[in-house]
């Protein structure tokens, strides 16, 4: 909310361009400084990111697994109520055929019986599928807990890595920042905008160079003695007709801190 009213105050204030282009270029070298603080964390950043979601795949993983092996477990249970009832199918139906009074009831019942005893074999195979797949499944837990288990140790030492960086680098970010505030409070949206845009695409980050035994800071291209006498006056913004970036005369510079 404060930096708003910040960026408010400073569109209703009318610099002159000569003040906005020194303020643009002590903006690029703290945004340079934050970037140079930035580039101790290395990858660290990534990498904390990269493991935090492989420990999460990982993890969902196993859910699943344990959901698939509690299905097969419910199946189970199902195939031997299926046996034991089958079991006392066939005993009844025996029972049965003691009191029958024709061949064609005993024949009947004898159909019965083998049908319930091929359902019995039938699941009695499928018992030993499911347990076969849970034997693989809690295999695959057992590995995957494994890998989870090695990378939280990789997780907990880097991101204590990036965590301690963070806390020595902290103070310094933070000034920065509101030294960069400072600076953007001169510069008109605009401008600042644009800025932005070329910093983002430049590998780099640098959007503001200097022009250097008459070359561009930035792409190293040649810039013509009428060019650079413009630039040394900063009465406008000229851009690098190669790369992009924003000129500012070497000479004409100010120190950012």
């Amino acid at each position: 909310m404060a930096t708003t009213s910040r960026r408010r105050a400073a569109e209703t204030t009318d610099y002159p361009m000569e003040e906005k282009i020194l303020a643009l270029y002590d903006l690029q070298k703290i945004d340079s400084r934050i970037d140079e603080i930035n580039k101790v964390k290395g990858e660290l950043p990534l990498e904390v990111e990269d493991l935090a979601d492989e420990i999460a795949g990982l993890e969902t993983r196993i859910a699943n697994i344990a959901q698939e092996i509690d299905q097969l477990n419910s199946l189970t249970g199902q195939r031997k109520t299926g046996i034991e009832e089958a079991k006392s199918m066939i005993t009844r139906y025996k029972e049965q055929q003691d009191n029958v009074r024709n061949n064609r009831e005993f024949d009947s019942l004898s159909k019965e019986i083998e049908y319930q005893n091929l359902e019995i074999e039938l699941s009695e195979k499928r018992l030993k599928e499911y347990a076969a797949e849970i034997k693989v499944k809690k295999k695959m837990i057992e590995d995957s807990q494994v890998v989870i288990d090695d990378r939280k140790m990789d997780y907990t030492e880097k991101k204590s890595e990036l965590e301690s960086i963070e806390q020595e680098t902290a103070k310094s970010v933070e000034d920065l920042k509101k030294q960069a505030e400072k600076a953007k409070m001169k510069i008109d949206q605009r401008l600042l905008t644009a800025y932005e845009r070329i910093r983002g695409n430049v590998y780099n980050g640098l959007a503001v160079v200097t022009v250097k035994r008459d070359a561009c800071g930035g792409c190293f291209n040649g810039i013509p003695p009428q060019r650079q006498a413009e630039i040394a006056t900063n009465k406008k913004i000229i851009v690098c007709e190669y790369c992009g970036r924003i000129l500012v005369a070497d000479s004409g510079a100010t120190d950012a801190l």
